[in-house]
């Protein structure tokens, strides 16, 4: 039997963008408020009290027009504790947020440091470039690392993160997002893969490799050949082989005997003897 959904969808046509997201408004809220209340509360150290009292106005002006309510407790200290210029652009359509936790991909605690360091760069140019390649926020700090942005943008940071606690340095990904870039301007590379434009970096260094094991005696008999022969047949190869051992130390020894027998060159002339003490009292 035939599918059905295999049919021609006429209100079906290119120029939809499936991907667009519709942006929220207060008409799509008929209902009303939600039937329960969500809240958090978190946290913050007292040094950050005089921050929060300057931004506390903006947060409650950017929130409120989304129909959400805040409190700053300062005898408590509790608040959501989070940049407020760039906290506010989460509430926007299109604009998500992803937190990676990048403490538990790395072991070593100054290998930790070392590669997070690497998403910094020196002076921040590193991070500085992957926001403008990602169009996203990314604020690198203790065990995570916060970003915030279009969804597109928040897969390549998790990707270039994710790969750089690996030991893949950024700067290669950032190559690759710099060709992607240009390459997207040109609408007749619209439908055709770019493997062909992408570099494609190899890793140089070698991973260290184990040592073969030594061969065992078992091993050197099944090579040679020794294994397989019958009990009588290894006591003769062994007795020839104690044979031929023997013979060799009798030449060597027969040779140092001769070497007193053999007389000297006339020619040569005779070593001088140093003169002893008992030469001298003589």
């Amino acid at each position: 039997m035939p599918s059905n959904h295999s049919k021609d969808k006429p209100w079906d046509t290119d120029d939809i963008d499936k991907w667009k997201v519709d942006t929220f408004k207060v008409e799509d809220n008929k209902g009303g408020n939600l039937a329960e209340e969500s809240s958090f509360m978190t946290l913050f150290p007292k040094y950050r009290e005089v921050y929060l009292k300057e931004a506390w106005p903006l947060v409650t002006k950017s929130l409120k027009t989304r129909g959400i309510a805040c409190e700053l407790d300062l005898v408590e200290g509790s608040m959501t504790e989070r940049p407020r210029p760039q906290a506010v652009k989460i509430l926007d359509d299109g604009v998500a947020c992803d937190i990676i936790k990048i403490r538990s991909l790395v072991r070593n605690k100054e290998r930790f440091v070392k590669r997070r360091q690497r998403i910094l760069g020196p002076n921040g140019s590193t991070l500085k470039a992957l926001e403008l390649l990602t169009q996203s926020y990314i604020l690198v700090h203790g065990n995570t690392v916060s970003s915030m942005g279009p969804y597109k943008g928040l897969k390549e940071v998790r990707r270039v993160i994710e790969d750089c606690m690996a030991n893949i340095h950024p700067i290669y990904h950032i190559k690759e997002l710099m060709i992607k870039r240009e390459l997207a301007k040109d609408p007749e590379l619209a439908n055709e893969s770019w493997d062909r434009f992408l570099p494609n970096f190899k890793k140089k260094t070698l991973s260290k490799r184990k040592k073969p094991f030594k061969k065992s005696k078992v091993d050197l008999q099944i090579e040679s050949g020794e294994y397989f022969l019958g009990k009588q047949a290894k006591d003769r190869a062994a007795k020839a082989e104690k044979m031929e051992q023997q013979k060799v130390k009798m030449e060597e020894k027969k040779r140092e005997r001769e070497r007193d027998f053999v007389p000297p060159e006339e020619g040569a002339p005779k070593k001088k003897r140093k003169k002893s003490k008992a030469d001298d009292e003589e």
